[in-house]
C-alpha cells in the first residue's frame, strides 16, 4: 500500500518537472520573438532618418563624395559642384610617415605639378580627393603604402562676367549662390537700350568651346516668376544685347563670341 502511494507521488513529481520545463521553453521562445520584433521595429524607425548615426553603422550616403548642390532645372548639373584644380592653384601635400616628401606646389599653366622625386603629374580638373589619390599612386614606387593629406592653400576666386547693356559691365567675384537676374543687378542693372528678352548665358564646356543659353529675363521680371532663373557657375558670362539676336548656335567657339558682343564693353 505504502509502495503504491510512493509510486503515485513519484509520477506526480515527474509530471510537474516536465510541465515546468515545457513552460520555461515556451516562455523563452516567446521572449525571443518579442526581441526580434522590437529590433525590427527599431530598425524600421531609424530608417526614416539620414545623416551620421542614422540606421546604425550600416547606413551609408547614397552618393558618397557627391556635392551638396541641387540640380539646376534650366541648365542641368549641380548647383554647387566640388572644386576642381586649375592652373595657378597652390596645393600643399603632407605625408603621414614620410615628412621629408612634404611639399607645396603650384599648378602649372599646362595643368601639371612637379612632385618631388616622382615627376610630373597632371592634376587640372581633379577635385581634392582625386588629387590625393593621384599623389599616392605616383609615390607607390618610392614609398610603401604612401598616405598623404592634401589641402588647397590658394586658388583663383570664382567669378562671373556681365557684359552688354548693363550699368557696369565687368568681372565680379562669385561669392554666393547667384542667378542671372541677380548678376545683372550686381552689374548696375539694365540700360534703356537693353534687349533683356534675349539675355545670353555663355557657359564653358572646355577651353575652346562655350555653350549658349537664351534667357527671357524680361518675361520673368514681368511675371514676377524667377523659378526658371539660371544659377551661375564659376566662369559664366552673361551678355545683355542691345538688338535682337536672330540666331544663336547652342555651342560657340571662344573666337566667335565677338559675333555677339563687343569686347571693349568689358
Amino acid at each position: 500500500m505504502a509502495q503504491g502511494k510512493m509510486k503515485s507521488i513519484f509520477k506526480f513529481v515527474r509530471f510537474a518537472v516536465v510541465a515546468l520545463f515545457v513552460l520555461e521553453c515556451c516562455s523563452a521562445v516567446f521572449a525571443q520573438g518579442e526581441k526580434t520584433d522590437l529590433s525590427g521595429n527599431k530598425d524600421t524607425f531609424r530608417a526614416g532618418f539620414t545623416g551620421a548615426g542614422a540606421g546604425g553603422s550600416k547606413t551609408a550616403a547614397e552618393k558618397p563624395g557627391g556635392a551638396d548642390g541641387l540640380g539646376n532645372p534650366l541648365l542641368g548639373g549641380q548647383r554647387h559642384p566640388l572644386y576642381r584644380l586649375q592652373p595657378s592653384d597652390v596645393v600643399e601635400i603632407d605625408f603621414v610617415v614620410a615628412p621629408e616628401f612634404n611639399q607645396t606646389l603650384t599648378v602649372q599653366p599646362d595643368g601639371y605639378v612637379m612632385l618631388k622625386d616622382a615627376g610630373m603629374v597632371q592634376v587640372q580638373g581633379l577635385n581634392m580627393e582625386e588629387f590625393s589619390g593621384a599623389v599616392e599612386k605616383a609615390y607607390r614606387g618610392y614609398l610603401h603604402e604612401p598616405q598623404v593629406a592634401v589641402s588647397l592653400k590658394d586658388f583663383e576666386r570664382p567669378y562671373f562676367i556681365v557684359g552688354g547693356e548693363v550699368g557696369k559691365p565687368g568681372k565680379y567675384e562669385l561669392r554666393s549662390d547667384t542667378t542671372v537676374a541677380e548678376a545683372v543687378e550686381i552689374a548696375g542693372g539694365l540700360t534703356q537700350q537693353s534687349k533683356h528678352s534675349q539675355v545670353v548665358l555663355f557657359r564653358r564646356v572646355n577651353d575652346d568651346l562655350m555653350e549658349a543659353h537664351l534667357i527671357n529675363l524680361k518675361k520673368m521680371l514681368r511675371e514676377r516668376s524667377l523659378q526658371e532663373d539660371a544659377h551661375l557657375r564659376p566662369g559664366d558670362l552673361v551678355f545683355v544685347p542691345q538688338n535682337s539676336i536672330s540666331k544663336i548656335a547652342r555651342f560657340v567657339g571662344k573666337p566667335s563670341l565677338s559675333m555677339y558682343m563687343n569686347s571693349t564693353q568689358f
